[in-house]
């Protein structure tokens, strides 16, 4: 399959066989809906992923792009498409944000149908020593997706982007991931998990209480508000 962009091509070049072998699928967008999409800007999305280290951001960044069709749905959570430097192929870690467009839908509030929407996405470091690089994604996204590892919980690098995010005066939400991790892994009762998912969502609201300017209104989040998203991003 022909290459489209320089971008693509140093990937390519950059990744190990069994990367490259599979990995590409056949977008489910043109250049032509994405031109159309772009001269409205009511249905243009710019987001940013951000977490502690190793709670599955680029994972879900991953899971996103599949499926959008960039990428096979069995290649996400390997591929680490947002992963265009040789360094964080080989160390497995965030240090540079990357941003990847995506054509997605989303219902209509009519009912009628779907409406597709432009989503600019930006995966970035996890990591304290690159903190310069959320910061920057932040600025240039209208919204933070803030991901937790609902085993793990609240980190010391989940409240400094929290930090961050608002300090930038970028309204949150939140993503529970791994819920796979408490079926598989921990086997856990279905209140367990309930409690775990609650403790998750109370920590990153006292985050928000903490550093939230009252100018930006209610950022509190909650699942009847459709702020609160459960999943896991690599099954």
């Amino acid at each position: 399959r022909p290459v489209k962009n320089s971008l693509q091509l140093r990937r390519r070049e950059a990744a190990p066989e069994s990367r490259r072998l599979g990995a590409w699928a056949m977008p489910q967008f043109s250049l032509e809906q994405v031109r159309s999409i772009m001269d409205q800007t009511e249905r243009i999305r710019s987001l940013s992923i951000i977490a502690h280290v190793d709670h599955g951001k680029t994972t879900l960044a991953d899971s996103l792009v599949s499926r959008a069709g960039i990428i096979s749905t069995k290649a996400a959570g390997e591929t680490k498409f947002t992963h265009g430097r040789k360094d964080e192929q080989e160390r497995g870690v965030t240090i540079k944000s990357t941003g990847v467009t995506l054509c997605l839908e989303h219902d209509r509030e009519d009912g009628d149908g779907q409406q597709p929407y432009l989503v600019n996405l930006i995966d970035s470091p996890g990591h304290v020593d690159f903190s310069s690089e959320v910061t920057a994604a932040l600025r240039i996204t209208d919204g933070a997706i803030v991901v937790v590892d609902c085993i793990e919980g609240c980190a010391v690098q989940t409240e400094t982007v929290l930090r961050q995010a608002l300090q930038e005066r970028v309204k949150p939400c939140l993503f529970v991931n791994k819920v796979d991790r408490c079926i598989l892994e921990m086997q856990m009762e279905a209140e367990d998990m309930y409690l775990r998912f609650r403790n998750a969502i109370e920590n990153v609201n006292v985050i928000i209480a903490t550093y939230n300017d009252s100018s930006m209104g209610d950022l509190q989040l909650r699942p009847e508000k459709g702020s609160v998203a459960f999943g896991s991003g690599l099954h």
